[in-house]
């Protein structure tokens, strides 16, 4: 089996343009946050040092982002409850304002389908750890989602709290991450907000969004509330902050 060769894009700059080739892994409406959409394209060409490419035999298998930041300051004393699309404002107000960061964010580690199970996951967050600690920064948050979540009513606060018998946590993503080390700190609770009309969201979905309440979005964490009336929908995702002390 050909061996898995994991670096930073800044190593291999070739694989810039690639990195979107399985994005189609998230669910559709997932790409329609708008704060994402504004900065996480811009992530690779302002840190590349801290952009993560995994390749198999030229293929690109998996590949991860994250972003340095200043924390805490006078005006950041506690992890943000705005998680992912906080975590992404705050890096790239810090670029303009010219700010020497001292901790990172991850952001993302998505693995291309076919190589999932594989150990992956752990590879790429181990990288990842070092790419950061290369930058002389002593901590890496994470705004971790917990894909594992099968029940959309059950409050995150809660699901954190379910355990294996090996004391580790029952939901995939946060293994990897406890087992790395990491520290489950606390529920960041609008950690993405997506909006959108009722026709938008049809499209996004294929559900038909008729009645105004709560709908339930396959591979949502929590339901998607819709009002008729005014012909909108909105999703506020909850994320778990999870801390690497490197």
């Amino acid at each position: 089996m050909p061996e898995i060769v994991i670096t930073t894009l800044a190593e291999r700059p070739e694989y810039r343009e690639r990195m979107y080739e399985f994005a189609d892994a998230w669910p559709d409406f997932m790409h329609n946050d708008p704060i994402g959409n504004a900065f996480m394209s811009q992530v690779p060409d302002n840190f590349p040092d801290q952009c993560l490419v995994a390749t198999e035999d030229g293929e690109l298998v998996a590949h991860g982002r994250s972003i340095p930041f200043v924390f805490p300051d006078e005006n950041r004393t506690e992890l943000p409850s705005g998680g992912w699309d906080r975590v992404l404002h705050w890096g790239f107000a810090d670029l303009r304002n010219g700010r020497k960061p001292n901790v990172s964010s991850a952001l993302e580690i998505l693995i291309r389908p076919s190589h999932l199970g594989r150990g992956l996951s752990h590879d790429m967050l181990r990288a990842m750890r070092q790419a950061v600690k290369a930058k002389g920064h002593t901590t890496l948050f994470a705004p971790v989602r917990p894909n594992g979540k099968a029940d959309a009513y059950l409050p995150m606060t809660e699901y954190i709290k379910q355990q294996r018998d090996d004391g580790l946590p029952t939901d995939p993503w946060l293994r990897v991450h406890v087992k790395a080390g990491g520290k489950i700190v606390q529920v960041a609770p609008r950690s993405m907000v997506i909006a959108g009309s009722l026709a938008e969201w049809r499209d996004w979905t294929g559900l038909p969004f008729d009645e105004s309440g709560d709908v339930i979005v396959p591979k949502a964490l929590v339901p998607v509330h819709v009002d008729v009336p005014h012909d909108h929908a909105v999703y506020v995702e909850p994320n778990v902050w999870v801390r690497h002390d490197l």
